[in-house]
């Protein structure tokens, strides 16, 4: 297999501004190993000399930093942020003066941006340096997100702030390879890069689907070379990694986009024998929290994001009450965010160590008709609880009768889990179906008039 090479490829040099002849090395050793996929797409880290130095500051800035406020009370930084955004950003500035107070702004949504991203940007964003990405969700409203080299090299320091609060404290660097991303897509971007605040550990995201491998055999021949000191995915692709006779543990485990259930979590954890993270990670927001069992929720990561709940029509909900996650802050300076509705819902507690969202559910909120009585489709999640599934979906139709739809590779979990649904919907209420849908999935649907109040 041809290796990377500056030679042929005008781009390789503004993909790896900073890259050294180690790096080059790294990159040539992932390209080019016998057992490697094929790479369907070229990618990297785009960071300037100085950005590295500055990305190093930031990472040892947010480990330190408190993440907090007092109930019910926006943090100082709120008010300063708001006037920024009012004078930089065209949306804000076209709607006059800033507000006296956060709740007198109105919240945005994914529809909002989708209308007209350009209007959410701020006026000093240097758009030579911009770099885009596209996001589906699990519904409707397409996505173009702006974001920079910087933005997308922050990431780190919070996943990095997670993997402390477990013990771990990435040290892989040159001639290592720190980071695999997994997915298990028919089509998955996938790509080799290089971290350059980790001295130019290898980067790499594979897609575990069959089809992008030579030989299948050689999906877990080619991690155990690579031998990562994180790999990081989602349900899906965890529980295909579960099938992989690799020899090599990672030092931790990171899963994102989906929600993961214990039972698949514990069984990560005795397989490879590390901490297994649960981060609810938003690509508008970045990563917000890391599930923990003691906190019986997601512990919020970063200092400058301020987190509200909402009622339907944008109010704030009482204190511990369920509600729209709503997020103001972040760390992406391409597109500041005020109010921006995220679409999923929690409510907000608070612990010594930060506020904390208990009991997250992915987008809306979903009844259940069960017994002659509406449940909520968490006490679905928590029958749920004790299988290793990775993709489901539990639909219940406008005449009530309610089909579990699980992936083919979860099958075999299926009379056991319509035995635990069941006893929440009664006996032969539940039909089981195959789940051949890719990616994201809405997990709780429903066509009954009600469902959804």
């Amino acid at each position: 297999m041809k290796a990377a090479s500056c030679d042929g490829d005008p781009l390789h040099r503004e993909r790896f501004p900073t890259l050294t002849p180690d790096g080059q090395g790294m990159l040539d050793f992932m390209l080019g190993h016998p057992c490697a996929p094929v790479y369907r797409n070229k990618s990297g880290n785009r960071l300037l000399a100085h950005e590295v130095e500055a990305l190093r500051a930031y990472e040892g800035e947010v480990a330190a930093a408190p993440v907090g406020w007092l109930p019910g009370r926006a943090p100082a930084w709120v008010p300063g942020f708001i006037e920024e955004v009012f004078a930089q950003v065209p949306h804000y500035r076209a709607l006059g003066s800033p507000p006296r107070s956060l709740e007198d702004v109105a919240p945005v949504g994914r529809a909002d941006f989708a209308a007209g991203i350009a209007h959410f940007v701020p006026d000093d964003v240097p758009l030579e340096r911009m770099i885009h990405f596209r996001t589906t969700g699990t519904t409707g409203h397409p996505l173009l997100l702006p974001s920079h080299p910087v933005v997308a090299g922050r990431y780190a320091a919070f996943h990095k702030r997670a993997l402390r609060r477990a013990g771990i404290a990435p040290a892989h660097g040159r001639g290592q390879v720190g980071v695999v991303l997994l997915g298990y897509q028919r089509q998955c971007f996938t790509y080799v890069s290089v971290t350059p605040t980790m001295n130019e550990a290898g980067l790499a995201k594979l897609n575990l689907h069959p089809d992008d491998w030579r030989d299948p055999d050689d999906r877990a021949r080619y991690l155990d070379a690579l031998a990562p000191e994180i790999v990081s995915g989602d349900p899906i692709s965890f529980a295909e990694y579960l099938k992989l006779p690799v020899t090599h543990a990672p030092r931790a485990l990171i899963s994102v986009a989906m929600t993961l259930l214990p039972g698949l979590r514990q069984r990560l954890e005795q397989r490879f024998g590390c901490p297994v993270l649960d981060i609810y990670s938003l690509n508008e927001v970045g990563p917000v929290g890391v599930f923990d069992p003691g906190l019986g929720g997601h512990l919020l990561l970063q200092p400058r994001l301020y987190v509200e709940i909402l009622d339907h029509a944008g109010r704030p909900v009482p204190a511990g009450a369920r509600g729209e996650i709503a997020v103001t802050g972040g760390f992406n300076f391409c597109l500041p965010l005020l109010r921006y509705r995220t679409g999923d819902h929690a409510s907000l507690g608070f612990s010594d160590e930060g506020p904390v969202l208990l009991g997250l559910s992915g987008r809306r909120p979903v009844r259940y008709l069960a017994r002659g009585a509406w449940i909520n489709n968490i006490d679905v999640t928590h029958a749920l609880l004790p299988f290793p599934i990775s993709h489901f979906n539990v639909h219940q139709r406008a005449d009530a009768s309610v089909v579990l739809r699980l992936a083919p590779a979860a099958m075999a979990h299926a009379g056991a889990a319509v035995t635990a649904l069941e006893r929440l919907f009664g006996p032969h209420s539940l039909t089981v179906e195959p789940l051949h849908a890719e990616g994201k999935t809405l997990q709780y649907t429903s066509d009954l008039e009600g469902a959804h109040s």
